[in-house]
């Protein structure tokens, strides 16, 4: 009887030391990938506090991204979304308000496995990887980035080379409301709750702060005009043709055909087509 219950004890503690060990693991696991996931932001922010709202070049590896909570949440994309309101002129709020909601800050299913925090779709003329996620019908096609602030300024691009969003960067860049309201209107979301929801997310955790810290520091950049049909850009000191051909996804080559460019050189002030506005999200 002793032997047996030696045996069983033994077991126990065995089997006991086996989840101790499995969840040290996955601790430890988990551990690994918040510190690579710190490590690829910090990298990716460091370029912000330089004036600079150009992105790093991509890796090429998928970064997984471990967000607990709201606040983490804010706390890792706040000065992205202060970048692209920068470089693009969303209110940073907006911004984060619209991730938040849309990637369930940062633990929805879609964007943990796609990086992608606005639910962007792939559409026509999408080049990039992609995955497939339930959603108003079963399999859908998503963009997928390999890392998150590749998904913020896809958000800004695609907001500044709709047509339809048109409408939006005559708002102020503080009214928030008015913002949350235009994008429901300009049929971002089919949720009819969504400005009510995003002005909660904006006011509940005081987003507005990170558009005034823009707003304090003078900027807001005003190169992109969205017309019915076409993105313009107006030249400023600094942008070459390769620089504009990485912000908007276009080939030099394609720059320069479409704006019937014999060579390179670029004039400030002159007003170079960037895109067409023809696809809708």
């Amino acid at each position: 009887m002793k032997k047996k219950i030696l045996v069983l004890l033994l077991l126990a503690i065995g089997v006991v030391g086996c989840k101790s060990k499995k969840a040290y693991s996955d601790r430890l696991r988990t551990e690994n990938v918040r510190a690579e996931s710190r490590k690829s932001n910090e990298e990716a922010t460091s370029s912000i506090s330089k004036g600079d709202t150009s992105m790093p070049e991509d890796s090429g590896k998928f970064i997984k991204f471990r967000i607990e909570t709201i606040d983490e949440y804010i706390d890792t994309f706040s000065e992205i979304a202060q970048l692209e309101m920068k470089a693009y002129g969303i209110p940073a709020s907006i911004t984060l308000a619209q991730g938040l909601l849309e990637s369930g800050y940062g633990k929805g299913e879609l964007a943990l496995k796609t990086n992608n925090h606005f639910g962007i779709k792939c559409h026509t003329g999408w080049e990039g990887d992609y995955d497939f996620h339930d959603d108003d019908a079963k399999g859908e096609c998503f963009r997928k980035y390999n890392h998150p602030m590749y998904s913020f300024r896809d958000h800004s691009i695609f907001l500044t080379t709709r047509s339809r969003y048109a409408f939006l960067f005559d708002y102020k860049p503080t009214d928030y409301k008015t913002w949350a309201h235009g994008l429901r209107k300009a049929g971002y979301a089919t949720d009819k709750r969504y400005p009510q929801k995003l002005i909660y997310l904006i006011e509940k955790h005081q987003l507005y702060t990170y558009d005034g810290g823009v707003l304090d520091k003078g900027y807001i950049d005003d190169r992109v005009v969205v017309t019915d049909s076409d993105a313009v850009h107006i030249v400023k000191k600094g942008d070459t043709l390769y620089s504009l051909s990485r912000r908007y996804y276009v080939s030099v080559d394609e720059l320069m055909r479409m704006n019937n460019l014999r060579d390179a050189g670029l004039s400030i002030g002159q007003k170079l087509l960037v895109k067409s506005t023809s696809v809708n999200k």
